[in-house]
């Protein structure tokens, strides 16, 4: 069986409370279904590639100007050195090299895989959609007369794309420190602790903006497997006490569960680019099965 889910990724929601997030993925979905080749090809190499030069200049400057040109200040901004708005995202934030070569590390794994599975679109609006909230929350703060410029760093938004690698693949192992197994869902865990440690120690918001844009892309599958395994027990309820007694057309029927678009016209249906032959399968297992070897 795939650790991976197909990389077909269709969007499960059937819960109304949703349904704006649903239209958000729907949006974003078609977007990149539009535009395949929009954005930044291996995006995260590049972010890490960039992320490690100016850790490495940082060190060799002992004055803090290379850095000092790298921050978010709005109204320098203003005055035209507008790459701020993007190289804030490279500012070193790491304890020691290790430390540094670690966390590099995770984000390239991470971020690849999640680019591998997304595409390239879509992982850059994820970015992206992460960056505006860190851009909006400068602009938000300043205005207020609160010094940003050495808050605002790309140490949390990289550090949330574990929500989402967990997310997608909660029983994942990795090697924490190269040496000790752990599962995906517990890291997650651990870091959503430092990121609500973080906010209370620093006494600034920041770190939520990031956990805003994660809840912006995968609230409707937190709550798809908070209710999901509800509906699933109700359904084969349903099943064993369903007459049939004849047989109705249908166009789709669902390789797993066997329901048909006659019988749940209200269900999506797709067939996975991964499997041998035409398999169709519903919303609910698109992306949890066992793929067709034969």
């Amino acid at each position: 069986m795939d650790i991976f889910p197909c990389r077909e990724y269709n969007m499960l929601n059937e819960f109304g409370e949703v349904s704006l997030l649903r239209a958000f993925d729907k949006a974003v979905e078609r977007f990149c279904y539009k535009h395949p080749r929009f954005g930044i090809p291996r995006l995260m190499l590049w972010i890490v590639i960039l992320n490690a030069v100016t850790y490495l200049f940082s060190i060799l400057d002992r004055t803090g100007t290379f850095v000092y040109y790298l921050v978010f200040d709005p109204s320098l901004i203003l005055q035209g050195q507008v790459w701020r708005i993007i190289t804030f995202l490279f500012v070193p934030d790491y304890a020691n090299p290790f430390a540094a070569i670690l966390s590099l590390y995770f984000y390239y794994f991470i971020g690849t895989t999640l680019e591998n599975q997304w595409g390239q679109a879509r992982f850059t609006v994820y970015y992206l959609c992460g960056m505006v909230f860190s851009l909006l929350y400068g602009i938000i703060v300043s205005l207020l007369g609160i010094d940003v410029r050495f808050v605002m760093t790309g140490y949390y938004l990289n550090l949330s794309l574990f929500f989402a690698f967990a997310t997608l693949w909660p029983d994942f192992q990795v090697l924490l420190f190269f040496i000790i197994p752990i599962k995906m869902k517990w890291l997650a865990i651990v870091d959503a602790a430092f990121f609500v440690v973080s906010m209370i120690l620093e006494c600034s918001p920041f770190p939520l903006m990031f956990i805003l844009n994660y809840l912006l892309f995968f609230s409707y599958i937190l709550i798809e497997r908070v209710f999901g395994r509800k509906k699933v027990w109700e359904r084969k309820a349903q099943f064993k006490v369903r007459a049939r007694p004849e047989a109705k057309e249908y166009r789709h029927k669902c390789a797993v569960c066997g329901r048909t678009d006659t019988d749940y016209p209200e269900l999506e249906f797709r067939y996975c680019s991964r499997c041998v032959g035409y398999h169709c399968f519903c919303q609910d297992h698109i992306n949890n099965h066992v793929h067709f070897t034969e």
